[in-house]
């Protein structure tokens, strides 16, 4: 009944430690690598090695774009963290929820303290949708 088709265009999969390094350049990109390696130091304690490793595989993958700038690169993030949200929640309700968003938000919210204002929130988000 709550059942959506899932969007035909497939994001790269990211593990997540690639998420983290694309949440940097989702907000603040495109960025160098030192760029990267500066805002990553305070968020995650990996050598700048490990990063550039990150950087490379997200590279393959399609998630970014590596522009030559000097001796070091320009990261340009080509997915949106929109899309790759929607996606990984789509696999999560596949895999858990045969894909019905309304068990979900039922078992989530039963188990949450909300505020109103959270409440409020939901509440305009869904009745935005029957409109």
């Amino acid at each position: 009944m709550w059942k959506q088709k899932a969007k035909t265009t497939r994001e790269p999969a990211i593990s997540d430690a690639e998420w983290i390094v694309m949440r940097v350049l989702w907000a603040d990109g495109p960025l160098t690598t030192n760029q990267v390696v500066a805002a990553l130091s305070t968020r995650a304690e990996w050598k700048p090695q490990t990063i550039h490793t990150l950087l490379a595989r997200l590279v393959r993958k399609g998630a970014l774009k590596a522009e030559k700038k000097g001796r070091e690169h320009l990261y340009h993030a080509l997915v949106k963290a929109e899309d790759c949200e929607y996606q990984v929640s789509r696999s999560f309700l596949s895999r858990f929820f045969d894909g019905d968003l309304a068990p979900f938000l039922a078992r989530f919210v039963e188990n949450e303290k909300l505020t109103k204002a959270q409440v409020q929130e939901l509440k305009r988000i869904l009745e935005g949708k029957n409109a």
